[in-house]
């Protein structure tokens, strides 16, 4: 099976002191990982390393066994595609912002929302539209910072579902999440991260 990363002993600097300091992990391939920990840990930072949102001060983030400064850095975005806490949408209709108007079946939305401007969806809906852009690029892997942390429950449960039905497809998905129990029901695999003592 083998990892899909490994993060060894990152550093990563903040304005107040470091962010992540020696922090060590792998994430496993086809699999659904849950990074988990409590508020300004460093859960965000952590994943922005996966595709050079964010370089690590030391330390260093391999991707299938390569440093991750070895890939072209708009191949390792494709590769790893990032969707955000807050969605964000395209100017424009729903259709143009995932292209292929059957991703929206794949991620649980009528595919009538295809003409509907973009900006006048749900929370929920603008959620799972720019889960199917991050589809549609046919990543390797999905990495979602707190995808539900401001839904309702039953978006919640949604996006869920389809989070654990992508990585029992093969998907390597990575879920930041504020709920450590929660999400130790959910996933294959957990990575805690814990607030650097200062």
């Amino acid at each position: 099976m083998g990892d899909r990363f490994e993060l060894r002993d990152i550093r990563v600097d903040g304005d107040e002191g470091p962010i992540l300091d020696g922090f060590s992990a792998r994430i496993p391939r086809h699999r659904l990982t849950a990074v988990v920990g409590p508020s300004g840990s460093g859960k965000t930072t952590l994943v922005r390393l996966l595709n050079r949102l964010d370089d690590p001060d030391a330390g260093v983030v391999l991707y299938d066994g390569r440093d991750v400064r070895d890939y072209d850095v708009l191949d390792l975005r494709r590769r790893v595609q990032l969707v955000g806490q807050v969605p964000v949408t395209f100017p424009g209709t729903v259709a143009r912002n995932v292209g292929e108007v059957s991703l929206l079946a794949r991620v649980g939305l009528d595919p009538s929302l295809a003409a509907r401007e973009a900006d006048r969806l749900s929370v929920g809906e603008a959620q799972r539209v720019c889960l199917a852009r991050a589809l549609g690029r046919e990543p390797d892997v999905l990495v979602l910072d707190e995808p539900t942390s401001a839904l309702d429950p039953e978006s919640k449960a949604a996006i869920e579902r389809l989070v654990r039905g992508l990585a029992d497809e093969g998907l390597t998905v990575v879920m930041v999440s504020h709920d450590p129990r929660h999400a130790s029901e959910l996933a294959d695999h957990v990575i805690e991260v814990r607030p650097c003592r200062t």
